[in-house]
């Protein structure tokens, strides 16, 4: 969503999300997603009452802690700020870090990590690094594969990819296979730095 279209398709959906809300009489977290087509019409998805694995993006955009939000609704506490004081800011970008090996159709990849790093310090850009994991652990087989969550911030969309990818290209991560390499594939993609893609592609990954 950039340029003066983009914001307006924002604040559409932003509005439809509002509505959604307050005719149902919500109370709590929750995320409303709707899909788009390629003439800019959306329709309504489905509502998640919870917070969702992409909740610090909106927090590094809006500068908001969406996990002490929840507390104080949960504690019946009033909202310290009203929707109209929420401005995001700049662009975030989240990639999930995987233990699968996309080489074989994303099969799990369970095992020791023998090195897990990431940077987390770039010029112009805000890196987050979400993970319980750290260098000696093993992966299990038997629970999610995620193993980190990266997030960067940036002043535009092209700075946040080119953040995220200095970022995974950074990463120092060894005993187990990743999704890493499908992350950089799409990342350095066309169809992504265009704004060009849909839900049915994977730009940019050969699976090699």
């Amino acid at each position: 969503f950039s340029g003066p279209e983009g914001e307006a398709r924002r604040a559409k959906l932003l509005e439809a999300a509002l509505r959604l809300g307050r005719a149902v009489g919500y109370v709590g977290a929750g995320t409303c997603e709707f899909l788009a087509d390629a003439d800019g019409e959306f329709y309504f998805l489905e509502v998640n009452a919870r917070l969702q694995v992409e909740h610090p993006v909106t927090e590094m955009t809006t500068g908001l802690d969406l996990v002490e939000q929840q507390l104080c609704i949960a504690a019946n506490q009033p909202l310290a700020l009203r929707q109209e004081e929420i401005r995001p800011k700049g662009h975030a970008i989240e990639c999930r870090i995987n233990a699968e090996d996309p080489t074989q159709d994303f099969k799990p990849s369970p095992g020791v990590l023998e090195a897990f790093d990431f940077p987390r310090e770039l010029p112009g850009a805000t890196v987050r690094i979400e993970t319980h994991m750290r260098a000696g652990d093993e992966i299990s087989p038997y629970y999610d594969s995620l193993i980190a969550k990266v997030v960067v911030h940036a002043p535009s969309r092209a700075e946040a990819i080119q953040a995220m990818e200095r970022v995974l290209r950074g990463a120092r991560v060894s005993g187990v296979a990743t999704t890493i390499p499908v992350h950089l594939a799409v990342l350095a993609s066309r169809e992504l730095t265009s704004g060009e893609y849909d839900t049915a592609s994977l730009p940019g990954w050969s699976g090699s």
